[in-house]
């Protein structure tokens, strides 16, 4: 009898699904080791942040503790006096009240339970360990902060003021898959402020289109790594940007995929070169992006209608959603791009590489709602 014939596209589907199977498990794994670091992490904090606040230590014993706890396992990494304090001061960040009403009140997603079930701990050891002292009782974690690692929690409560901005970076962390640098980046340039912002210059065509662009889409991006002069033409933006391109889609946004520069769309007898154009994973759609050195003008909205269309009509796949066009350039007058972008039947917006602040209170009532967003969309892990 001879052996079955499997096409090679068959054999490559069946590897691909090995491999994700893998890959799931490894995930698990990593996750469930992130989780028990959180708990001891927590633990000790809240340990050590009692002692002291009891007055039963001071800072001496935290350092001879450090010091105890490297004789002990001189191979045991992160235990040393400063990483100590930061356990404690992840614990009095979190354990308080105030940060408990807003966890509360906030439409958490699903996942935030789901995905982080606790692995349960040694509870015996515990409590054989504190009934040796004075019956000490460990006060649990909240589901929420077992989204992200411990070094990214250091970021986020070493670098951000309030709850409502921590909360929002735990989720975004999770949701992106950033990491620790790449977290970094997003708070210095002000993510949360970007992201949370209720005044977006988008298109009522591109809303429509795209109900949750206004969570998925920035309309505004800081580019200091690519330290350009005051004065500065698009060739020079372009080129900069080019030489940039992971440090640019990070701050646009990590579904975005890059496809090519200057790409070229033929319209009538005429070829035309769109500046840059990505895949927007998120929104399963082409995103053209237009670069302008010069304040925004009218007119330049309807150059990207042009590209827009022609990447629909010859460009665009089937199973692919319209194609989305961004135009970015230094600043916008928001009457002007309102003005414009209100007859404008293509799913456009206007982005700035300025950056304003928003007011907390607003920041703080669009956090409801980004949960609510999150809650919608489904996160695979």
């Amino acid at each position: 009898m001879k052996p079955t014939t499997i096409e090679y596209s068959d054999i490559e589907r069946q590897f691909e699904f090995v491999d994700a199977l893998i890959n799931k498990h490894l995930d698990r794994a990593v996750q469930n080791i992130n989780t028990e670091m959180l708990y001891t992490y927590w633990e000790v904090g809240q340990y050590i942040s009692d002692r002291l606040k009891s007055s039963a230590w001071g800072e001496r014993v935290v350092t001879d503790l450090a010091d105890y706890l490297k004789h002990q396992n001189p191979k045991r990494k992160g235990y040393g006096k400063r990483n100590l304090y930061n356990m404690v001061k992840f614990y009095d960040t979190y354990s308080t009240e105030d940060f408990d009403k807003i966890v509360a009140r906030l439409p958490l997603p699903e996942f935030v339970q789901s995905a982080t079930a606790r692995l349960e701990s040694n509870n015996e050891i515990v409590q054989m360990a504190s009934a040796q002292f004075d019956n000490f009782t460990f006060v649990p974690i909240p589901q929420l902060l077992k989204l992200t690692t411990f070094s990214i929690h250091l970021e986020i409560f070493n670098r951000c003021d309030s709850y409502e901005e921590r909360i929002f970076y735990i989720l975004y962390a999770y949701a992106n898959r950033l990491k620790t640098e790449e977290l970094r980046s997003c708070i210095v340039s002000q993510t949360f402020e970007t992201v949370m912002s209720k005044e977006k210059k988008f298109s009522p065509a591109l809303l429509q289109k795209y109900p949750d662009a206004a969570f998925m889409l920035k309309d505004k991006a800081v580019l200091d790594f690519l330290n350009l002069p005051i004065k500065h033409n698009e060739h020079k933006l372009h080129k900069e940007l080019l030489n940039h391109m992971k440090d640019f889609i990070l701050e646009l946004g990590k579904d975005f995929l890059f496809i090519d520069s200057e790409y070229s769309v033929q319209v009538g007898g005429s070829s035309k070169r769109i500046d840059l154009l990505f895949y927007h994973r998120g929104l399963q759609c082409l995103v053209a992006v237009e670069l302008k050195a010069v304040d925004f003008e009218p007119e330049f909205v309807g150059k990207m209608d042009m590209y827009l269309e022609a990447l629909d009509r010859d460009v665009k796949r089937d199973n692919e959603n319209p194609s989305i066009g961004i135009i970015l350039c230094p600043s916008a007058d928001k009457s002007v791009v309102e003005y414009t972008l209100s007859r404008s039947l293509s799913p456009t917006m206007v982005a700035e590489y300025k950056r304003k602040l928003i007011p907390q209170d607003v920041l703080k009532r669009s956090l409801d709602e980004y949960c609510s967003f999150l809650n919608m969309r489904k996160i695979e892990k």
